[in-house]
């Protein structure tokens, strides 16, 4: 036995705590900033992507001619009421940032997932851009279920408002409720890239996937529910059949990569 212990080697990848914040503060930065120049867009095409926001709101009240606000449907189109003096230009900038967080969203998620490598194997590394483009896609493919559902969802959740009561939707308690649904519907849809995150870091295995498919089944509904703004059963509909495939499919990946 030595009587001097060797010291261990350390990982030319470790890093200090120092090192880890000052990191951390650099790919905040980065994200940021990426944020705001694509709010620029957001906010100088507010026009164009306002009238793709209010659609949904359009489409149900098309459906439920009797209960639409006077002149709400006039023109051919549709009209939101401003319920605050200044609801206009804080809409603008809400939309705004939306729509710069949605356009930066890989450069977000990259930084997330560089700050997180250090940390992983070298062949966990290999997953960066996989893991980018499933993240954006899966919360594209969500936001645009969201988008897709919401008609049907508004339509059932006013007409229970009947012939003697109108509803006066305004601009910001509208905006506020779609960005909620999309983004409710988007984080929920990265799900499955959760799932083989942690099969690949041997975390969970396939085995203990299958054993909990009832609980994750029952889970799902009930994650549904709570996480969707209307509770209503379009949109919860929409929201646990996806997931419950995800779940399967995250499975078999699982299984792909022998974990």
């Amino acid at each position: 036995m030595p009587l001097i212990p060797r010291r261990r080697r350390v990982s030319p990848d470790a890093m200090s705590i120092v090192e880890h914040l000052t990191e951390l503060r650099r790919r905040l930065v980065i994200s940021v900033l990426s944020v705001g120049l694509a709010s620029i867009l957001g906010f100088v095409f507010f026009e164009e992507i306002f009238g793709l926001f209010k659609e949904p709101y359009c489409d149900a009240l098309r459906d439920l001619p009797n209960i639409a606000p006077p002149d709400a449907l006039s023109g051919g189109g549709c009209k939101l009421y401003a319920g605050e003096v200044g609801a206009a230009f804080l809409i603008r900038i809400k939309v705004a940032l939306f729509t710069g967080l949605a356009v930066a969203l890989p450069i977000v998620l990259y930084q997330l997932w560089r700050f997180v490598t250090p940390g992983l194997t070298k062949r966990e590394r290999r997953l960066t851009f996989p893991f980018v483009i499933a993240s954006v896609f899966l919360f594209a493919a969500g936001g645009w279920l969201a988008y897709v559902t919401l008609p049907k969802a508004l339509s059932f959740l006013l007409g229970f408002a009947g012939s003697d009561i109108t509803p006066l939707i305004t601009i910001d308690k509208y905006v506020s409720f779609l960005i909620l649904v999309i983004v409710a519907f988007g984080l929920s849809f990265e799900f499955p890239i959760l799932l083989i995150f942690l099969a690949a870091a041997r975390v969970i295995t396939t085995a203990q996937l299958r054993s909990w498919r009832r609980y994750a089944y029952m889970g799902v509904v009930i994650a549904a529910a709570v996480i969707t703004p209307s509770q209503d059963p379009y949109t919860m509909l929409g929201m646990a059949v996806p997931l419950v495939v995800f779940y399967e499919l995250s499975i078999l990946v699982a299984r792909l990569l022998k974990r």
